[in-house]
């Protein structure tokens, strides 16, 4: 008897899972964890992205350079630092081995790594300038170019750091904002060809927020203004880190996140579109008026609304 009645009861319980709605069985199941890459993750907007998204649940690649900020990096749960310099073609291709054999995939990518420069056009620095555009602008390319199939094999998201400075020019500003605008064209384009794989393509425009952008220019022998430098004046990254995980994990990402701690300076940056787009209609054949400009802009922002892709 006792026998039958627990064979009985095992085939009851059986039964039970077996006709338990799917729906409820997966939401026993826990969600797979995301893993995202997040270059120039030791200090500043990096740094902030990393601690958040990290503390958030996301599995995080993070990459740095030296060795005391990779072991601060170890200690934070969900991430694992990678060494990487995005100027080294051998390191990036070490990193790409060390995500594959972790067998998490690669859900985003966050291009964050790069520097700040200035210095007098006419005085002419070759060294900056070729480093600029080895860490802002080949850098970017190559970790993308490596990474980016992982990330089509997920549908993810890829995430550019842009900046403001790469919407209009500066004095003593040439190189950066160059790379900058790069970065704006790399998002379009790389954006356009990727749409029809799945993976949504976005650039941040951050303005002033406390990093070490200024710090690191100065130690390597740059003059610059005290504003440029102090970045302990402005506040923590904290917007950045809002408008890349919208672009990361939200259903609706948008291609561009202007993200600035003022009103001054969203006037500014936007006021610098206009310009140009004032400037570029004086000069075209087919000059429009006030009334055209104003329609084609309400286009614009229909369609922005409509689709923000």
């Amino acid at each position: 008897m006792d026998v039958k009645l627990t064979a009985a009861g095992l085939l009851a319980c059986w039964l039970f899972v077996t006709s338990a709605p799917a729906a409820d069985l997966a939401s026993q199941a826990p969600a797979r964890q995301r893993a995202i890459l997040v270059t120039g993750a030791s200090t500043g907007i990096g740094r902030n992205i990393t601690e958040h998204l990290s503390a958030e649940g996301y599995f995080i690649y993070a990459t740095a350079r030296k060795d005391s900020d990779l072991a601060a990096l170890a200690k934070l749960k969900n991430v694992q630092p990678i060494r990487m310099d995005v100027t080294r073609p051998q390191e990036i291709r070490a990193a790409l081995d060390v995500v594959k054999q972790g067998g998490r995939g690669l859900y985003g990518l966050v291009n964050n790594a790069g520097i700040g420069t200035g210095y007098p056009f006419l005085e002419g620095n070759d060294g900056e300038f070729d480093l600029c555009m080895q860490v802002n602008v080949y850098g970017t390319y190559r970790v993308t170019q490596a990474f980016a199939p992982l990330v089509v094999a997920e549908k993810g998201r890829i995430v550019n750091m842009g900046s403001i400075a790469g919407l209009f020019g500066f004095p003593r500003g040439t190189a950066y904002t160059m790379s900058k605008h790069a970065i704006e064209a790399f998002t379009d384009s790389l954006g356009a060809e990727l749409a029809e794989l799945g993976v949504q393509v976005s650039v941040i425009e951050p303005g002033n927020y406390n990093s070490d952008i200024g710090k690191n220019a100065i130690a390597r022998g740059l003059k610059i203004g005290p504003k440029f430098a102090d970045r302990a004046q402005y506040k923590a990254p904290d917007e950045v880190t809002d408008a890349v995980r919208h672009a990361l994990f939200d259903d609706r990402p948008h291609r561009r996140y202007l993200v600035v701690p003022d009103e001054d300076a969203a006037n500014w940056t936007l006021a610098s579109q206009l310009a140009r787009v004032a400037q570029t209609n004086s000069t075209q054949a087919y000059r429009y008026d006030r009334a055209k400009l104003i329609e084609l802009l309400d286009a614009a922002i229909a369609n922005e609304n409509s689709d923000p892709q």
